[in-house]
């Protein structure tokens, strides 16, 4: 059996393949450069070449191999509670508004996949925010009620169609999941047939001047472009300094087959036990594959995942009696302080660039909204949901003093603190001890410095300072990614990016010049096991 982290892939990427494009490797010019290619920065190159625009949409990877391709693939204006929130903090006429732009994405992803044919698994069901402490009853009843007067289809419900019993649950009608790999193959074939223009493989590591702007890329190649959007997820070029309105959480998510007889016939979400998500998608042979998410935890901080890898596991066994996990990965989502999404005209670093981000792990329909509203912004359309996702909205911070502080203060302690204590740092202790699979930091050579033990029992040594403000990273052991505390940056083992907003890759250390390549543990089987 191969080691359980060679199957981190998300069931999605595994059953739907978009089609591959070439590096850019001359320089090229467009009306619009759209940089990212997940479901924000597809959808907003497609609305850009419907609306008759020359378009280029650059990926530093694969298009949708990061967030959206790790994504639950739920399409709903139902995120937890957030309309009481809205309306207590904000306004009636706010929890009205995102409601409105919400359920519009949400019917424009049912309505563009049967315009363009496509096959996604699109299935209308229910959403759910349950909890089953009776405490979180009232907080339920009172976000129905907003939901309702938002303009939702919502309603207080005590019953469910989760095999176990609940207090009181938000139950918003008529909401969608689907394929999301799927359903951007659609869009991203319709884009290329509307002229639209697609590189892979290609970051962008500098954006210059006004109107046009100059990327430069990692090949060496260039784009000129009179518009540039930043569709990155965290945004590559801050100059609005965004980082400081932004906080970062992964989830893990597991799934498997479950007989179609057991389908709990809805989205449900709960935020109770570090949150719990739960739906289903067809499977070929006519089951239902279950995906639970949870074990929410901040990137960078040393979390032991293997051990929340194993809770959410009990927890659906226990639930769902017979699950047993064939699929397992996870996402990574960031929130603005002030609980909305920031999508719109940067206000610094020259009037047409575009950002799109802080989606807090509802990037389905955040990412088709933001599609919509930058090219209304780009093509000087009215739209009626600018103001409320502005990114320079009054009060975006003000509003939410507590929140920003901590994010402040978690990354000044973080900057400060991880550089004086950087021995045994992660999930792992002191080099020497480290088995295969596992990783630390360790102070060698005059700085932190990230170290690894494969499969093999060789030593992997980085520089441990992230490249993007210099925090330090740490050792996720269930995904075998090292990970910053501060804006989210994680690097493969090899010290590769793969996934910003840093841009450049930790630098390799020599572990033998470092005086900490002593070769695998003579103690330890290869498989990491102690020698019996």
């Amino acid at each position: 059996m191969k080691p359980i982290h060679d199957q981190n892939r998300s069931y999605w990427m595994q059953t739907a393949g978009l089609p591959s494009f070439a590096p850019l490797t001359t320089d090229a010019e467009a009306d619009v450069a759209v940089v990212g290619g997940g479901i924000a920065g597809i959808s907003t190159a497609w609305e850009l070449a419907r609306a008759g625009l020359d378009v280029v949409l650059l990926e530093a990877d694969r298009l949708a191999s990061g967030v959206t391709g790790h994504t639950t693939g739920k399409v709903t204006a139902l995120h937890t509670t957030v309309y009481d929130t809205l309306r207590t903090q904000r306004g009636e006429d706010a929890a009205r508004l995102y409601a409105e732009s919400q359920s519009a994405a949400l019917e424009h992803v049912v309505d563009v996949a049967r315009e363009l044919g496509t096959d996604c698994d699109l299935e209308r069901r229910p959403a759910l925010t349950y909890c089953e402490d009776p405490e979180g009853v009232e907080a339920l009843r009172a976000e129905a009620e907003a939901a309702r007067a938002a303009g939702l289809d919502a309603s207080f419900v005590t019953e469910t169609g989760l095999p176990y019993p609940v207090a009181g649950a938000v139950r918003v009608e008529n909401q969608a999941q689907f394929h999301p790999l799927a359903y951007l193959r659609g869009v991203v074939e319709d884009l290329v047939e509307r002229g639209g223009r697609i590189h892979e493989h290609t970051r962008v590591t500098e954006a210059h001047g006004g109107a046009p702007r100059r990327l430069t890329t990692a090949t060496g190649a260039g784009v000129s472009a009179r518009h540039v959007v930043v569709a990155t997820h965290h945004p590559v070029f801050d100059h609005a300094r965004l980082a400081t309105r932004l906080t970062q959480h992964r989830d893990l998510v597991i799934a498997g087959p479950l007989p179609p007889d057991q389908d709990p016939q809805g989205m449900y979400i709960t935020r109770e036990g570090g949150k719990r998500s739960v739906r289903t998608t067809p499977l070929g042979d006519g089951g239902r594959l279950l995906i639970v998410t949870g074990e929410a935890f901040a990137p960078g901080t040393g979390e032991d995942t293997e051990a929340g890898y194993a809770r959410l596991r009990s927890w659906a066994q226990e639930r769902f009696p017979g699950f047993e996990v064939s699929h397992r990965w996870a996402a990574q989502d960031n929130s603005a302080t002030d609980g909305l999404p920031v999508i719109g005209r940067m206000r610094a670093g020259g009037g047409n660039t575009y950002v799109a981000t802080g989606f807090a792990g509802w990037g389905m329909t955040g990412g088709v909204l933001a599609g919509r509203l930058i090219a209304s912004l780009v093509t000087e359309t009215e739209d009626p949901w600018a103001a409320l996702y502005d990114p320079g909205r009054a009060g975006a911070v003000v509003g939410s003093a507590s929140t920003f502080l901590k994010a402040q203060w978690d990354t000044g302690r973080h900057f400060v603190k991880d550089r004086l204590d950087t021995l045994g740092r992660g999930s792992n202790g002191p080099v020497d001890e480290l088995r295969p699979g596992e990783g630390t930091v360790v102070r060698a050579g005059g700085g932190p410095c990230a170290v690894h033990r494969d499969d093999q029992g060789e030593l992997h040594a980085l520089s441990a300072v992230c490249t993007h403000m210099g925090c330090v990273v740490a050792f996720n052991n269930g995904e075998r990614t090292w990970e910053c505390p501060c804006h989210g940056s994680r690097f493969g083992i090899g010290g590769e990016v793969l996934q910003g907003p840093a841009l450049r890759p930790l630098e390799r250390r020599d572990p033998a010049e470092l005086g900490l390549d002593r070769g695998p543990d003579p103690a330890l089987d290869p498989d990491g096991s102690p020698d019996a």
